[in-house]
Formats: C-alpha cells, structure tokens, sequence
C-alpha cells in the first residue's frame, strides 16, 4: 500500500460543525488527525499555509446525472452521489460495483440503485444486492414512481435495509410533456406547461407513504412554496424526509425563460418568482437540507432545438459553491450552515464518514478563497457540456486547494 505522506493546512479559517475556527487541521493516513487552533505541524509533515483562506470540507454532491472530474475538482466537490438514470440504468449489482469503484482515487463516486428494474415505475429491483455492491441509497430517477403500491413496498424495503430513498417529487400525470410551469410566462411564450401543484400532490402522497413505512425520503429538489409548506408540517410531525435544491431554483424564476434560451429548460421547470422567493426563505428557516448541483451536462443535440422539444438539465458542478457563498453574502445564511448544506448533510444521508471538519472524518479538504471574483463562461467549461444557465455572471469563491483522502488533487 502506498504511503501518504501527512499534510497540515496551517493559518486557516477552519469551517467546523461549531462555527468558523482560526487555526489548522492535520490530515494523516487518509483521515482528519486533528483540527483547531492549537494544530501544529510535526516533523515530516508537508505543510499548506491556507494564507487566512477558509479551510471546508470537501462537498458531497447528492444527485448528479454524469460524472465531470474537472468540474467536480474546480468546484471543490471530492463525492457524488450518481444518480440511476445512465444508460443502462443502475438496476444490476454489476453495474452499481462498477460505478462505486469508477472514481478512485481522486473522486468517490457513490451510486443511486434504481428502485425499479428499468426505472420503469413497476417492479423493484434487487436493491439488497446493490446495497452490497456498493449502493449508498436509492432513487426513482428522473420520474416519479406513479403507483402508490409500489412506492409503499419499494419506502418499506428501502427502511429494512436503512438506505435513503431520493424520490422526485413531481407528478408525471399532471406534467407529461409540459416545458413549463403553468402562468403568465409560459402563456405568453406559448410554451406548453403544467401546474406547480404537480409537486405538491407528488410529495403529499410521497410524506403519507413515509410515514406510513417509517423510510427515509429525501425529496432531492423542492421549488415551490406549497412543496416547502407541506415539508414544514411533515418536520414538525417527525416524520422523517429532507429536501434539496439546486441553485438554479434559488437564483432564477421563469423570467429566465422569457428569450427561449434552452440553457434555463430544467426539469423541473423553473418557478414564478413568488416561489423563487420561498425558496430563499426556506433555505434561511432551515427547511432546505441540501443544495446540489443537480449536474446533467447537455450536448448541442440536446440543447440546439425549440424550447419545447430540448432536453431538460444544466452543467452545474463548478457553479454550485459560488452559487451558494452568495447566499452567505446575501445573508440568507452563515458559512457554517453553506457546509452544512453542502457536505454535512449529504454526507449524512448516504452514510458516509466524510463532510465536516472534525477528527475520524475521511480527509476530504477544499482550501477556498470566498471572496476571490470570477466569470462563468460557458466556453471555458470544464464540463463536458457548457449548458449552464449562468453564462456570463459575475460570481465569487474559487478553491485553491483540494485533498481526497489526504492526498492533493
């Protein structure tokens, strides 16, 4: 086995579970040896002086479509949880063993199982065998799963085996084909469209179900504010779901639209701006556990076409920490609750020992200057497609550092 030398990151800005920390943290043989202000480098170590930079977690991006290690490593993120939908889906142990090993060693790759053979809605998969394959949770994928029955078996199975279950809250009957959320926009861009209740109906069954089964449901995007509202009451009720979001939802409303730019067609769609404005409330009040990437690169295939007839999704990966460092700008929320966001909590939710700044934890570090200004610039992509929506604005945080398992990418 190969030898990893141990590193301290001095003169830091350490980014912990209790609030920002000045001081170092010691990475030795793959984990977090110790962290605080009284961290010294010892003899032999390599040392990082951080220069009075933050010292976070590396994030823990739960529900990517396609894995871009340079866009991942630009935007600090050392996991990903792969969501199903690949071609084929991962709906076989083989296949889920060959995810979870495809990113080493810069990279944890951490595979969704499907939660139907096929990702078809209808018969469950053997999500025991990909559980022991590698399987750090399971997801309906890019639908939702219509029949009631199902899900109830599939939340139940799921609970006997302690795995998350990311369910896509949005019911395909209401949306079917529709590009757009129902409203003045989408009238007068005739664009076709469907209610937003489509999500409030699909999580009310979706809690009912949790609860019924005691599942862990985590709902990997909310958007509206009757979504967010229905989350708060099944909180205070115990029952046991979470929520995320990416940035696109918190940053752009249907406005975005307004020019068919197919870079802002998303799935799902994006919301009035009343509901853009819930969004920032609930990631402020609490209500919102994760913010993700929600990374699906694009090609011109998919993009280049009408609205309407265009793939849904965006290049996220390397906008997903400036994104939310503006939120900690805006004051919506502290640097301690961004990484908790976005490395504690999906840490925690696919059970993995990694996401904070604390002792034991998997040496997963990023070194980010938060304020250190930038241009998207969708030509400069490290992606593998440039369908971002963000193309030309101005953004801060860069990472100028970035371990995975102690060693420097």
């Amino acid at each position: 086995m190969k030898h990893i030398p141990a590193v301290t990151i001095i003169n830091g800005s350490l980014v912990t579970p209790g609030g920002l920390i000045k001081g170092a943290v010691r990475l030795e043989n793959g984990l977090i040896a110790e962290a605080g202000p009284d961290v010294c480098a010892r003899d032999g170590d390599e040392t990082l002086d951080a220069r009075g930079k933050l010292i976070a977690p590396g994030l823990v991006d739960l529900g990517v479509f396609s894995v871009d290690k340079t866009a991942f490593h630009f935007g600090g993120i050392t996991r990903a949880a792969l969501m199903p939908d690949q071609s084929p889906p991962l709906d076989y142990p083989s296949r889920v063993n060959f995810i979870a090993k495809s990113g080493k060693p810069d990279l944890w790759v951490h595979p969704l199982a499907a939660g139907t053979c096929g990702l078809e809605g209808q018969r469950l998969a053997e999500i025991a065998l990909m559980k022991e394959a590698g399987a750090r949770g399971v997801a309906t994928g890019r639908h939702w799963i219509s029949d009631s029955g199902v899900m109830l078996r599939l939340l139940q199975y799921a609970s006997m085996l302690d795995l998350v279950v990311v369910s896509h809250p949005e019911d395909g009957n209401l949306t079917g084909n529709a590009a757009a959320s129902a409203g003045e926009i989408a009238t007068r861009l005739g664009l076709p469209s469907a209610p937003a209740e489509a999500e409030a109906l699909a999580l009310a069954r979706d809690i009912a179900l949790a609860e019924m089964s005691g599942a862990r449901v985590h709902f990997r995007q909310v958007t509206t504010k009757r979504g967010f509202d229905l989350m708060r009451d099944a909180k205070a009720r115990g029952v046991n779901v979470t929520c995320g979001i990416t940035p696109a939802h918190f940053m752009l409303s249907d406005l975005a639209t307004a020019d068919f730019r197919t870079f802002t067609r998303l799935s799902p769609p994006l919301r009035s701006e009343a509901d853009r404005q819930a969004t920032r409330d609930a990631i402020g009040e609490g209500v919102v556990d994760v913010i993700s990437s929600g990374h699906d690169p694009r090609g011109p295939e998919g993009k280049r076409l009408p609205f309407a007839d265009a793939e849904p999704g965006m290049a996220g990966a390397q906008t997903l920490l400036a994104l939310t460092l503006g939120l900690v700008r805006d004051g919506v929320i502290d640097m301690t609750r961004a990484f908790q966001l976005l490395a504690a909590n999906p840490a925690d939710l696919l059970g993995v020992n990694a996401g904070a700044i604390s002792a034991g934890r998997e040496a997963d570090i990023a070194v980010i200057d938060p304020d250190a200004p930038w241009f998207v610039d969708r030509t400069k992509m490290e992606a593998t497609s440039d369908n971002t929506p963000f193309d030309r604005q101005g953004v801060q945080g860069r990472v100028k550092a970035l371990f995975k398992g102690g060693v420097r990418i």
